[in-house]
């Protein structure tokens, strides 16, 4: 079992930046490819970026590349997400995500999933 919880997110007006942080418990994180989605209200929940095991690899979707990195550091159990230059259309709720499969993950198949933490960019 994992267990992930979110935190950072919040207001911020457009243009601006947020880091958001995931802490993982329970279960050899370095074992876990780790990802981020995000669902804005009305809408299904979509895929983010993902980072593979040792962080050696990541995936962005085309509408955050350029903007967003993503990072984990396996001896705090904790994947980080940064976001510059953020539009209104990147508001929602973002959900961090873990699996044992760097392709599942991608694909929404994920193992174990946070609550989730509200990000609200205004315009």
């Amino acid at each position: 079992q994992v267990q992930l919880v979110e935190s950072g997110g919040g207001l911020v007006h457009a243009g601006g930046s947020l880091r958001l942080s995931c802490a993982a418990s329970g279960s050899t994180f370095s074992r876990y490819s780790m990802g981020w989605f995000r669902q804005a209200p009305g809408k299904e929940r979509e895929f983010v970026v993902a980072i593979s095991r040792s962080g050696g690899s990541s995936v962005y979707a085309d509408s955050v590349k350029g903007r967003f990195t993503i990072s984990r550091d396996n001896g705090k159990n904790t994947v980080y997400l940064q976001m510059n230059s953020l539009k209104p259309e990147d508001t929602g709720v973002y959900y961090c995500a873990a699996d044992a499969q760097f392709a599942q993950l991608q694909r929404g198949r994920c193992d174990y999933w946070g609550q989730g933490t509200q990000v609200t960019v205004s315009s």
